[in-house]
């Protein structure tokens, strides 16, 4: 179904149908979270927070850093303590099996999330979750309706 929109003439125009991310391309050093259809960018979010310490591979519990390398998008949760998050799953196997071996946890529950919900102004501007990826609340409102469970994200340094 394609809805119509008014346009400022007063007639109805189509609006642009919804196009679903087929892949996900995080790139910390360019703060960069892009969106990918049939292997063509179909959206790009710029200027993305990450955990307070961005840079390198999430390794443990607590260490603040987003991680690195192919996951997949495995949960959604509209009733989250920010503004809608999708769950990345994180820790795969390799993250778990280090993790152990040092004798520590790898940590999880890292998502694409927007801002505190309560948060009154524009998204913070600095780096700031625990390990997560952070957008504006209109940009993950966005995303959500882009991108369905199951959907790869790739994150690179």
């Amino acid at each position: 179904m394609v809805a119509l929109t008014a346009c400022s003439s007063g007639q109805a125009e189509q609006a642009k149908p919804l196009v679903k991310a087929d892949a996900i391309l995080v790139d910390k050093s360019d703060r960069t979270l892009l969106l990918y259809a049939k292997g063509k960018e179909i959206h790009r979010y710029t200027n993305i927070r990450f955990g307070d310490a961005p840079e390198g591979h999430k390794q443990f519990e607590g260490d603040e850093k987003t991680p690195e390398g192919r996951y997949t998008i495995n949960g959604r949760n509209p009733k989250s303590a920010y503004h809608l998050s999708l769950r990345i799953s994180y820790p795969n196997a390799a993250d778990t099996a280090f993790a152990k071996s040092k004798g520590t946890s790898p940590g999880g529950d890292i998502c694409i999330h927007g801002q505190p919900n309560g948060w009154a102004g524009p998204a913070i501007p600095r780096d700031w979750t625990d390990g997560c990826i952070a957008l504006s609340n209109a940009e993950i409102a966005m995303l959500w309706k882009q991108v369905d469970d199951g959907t790869p994200i790739t994150i690179q340094p």
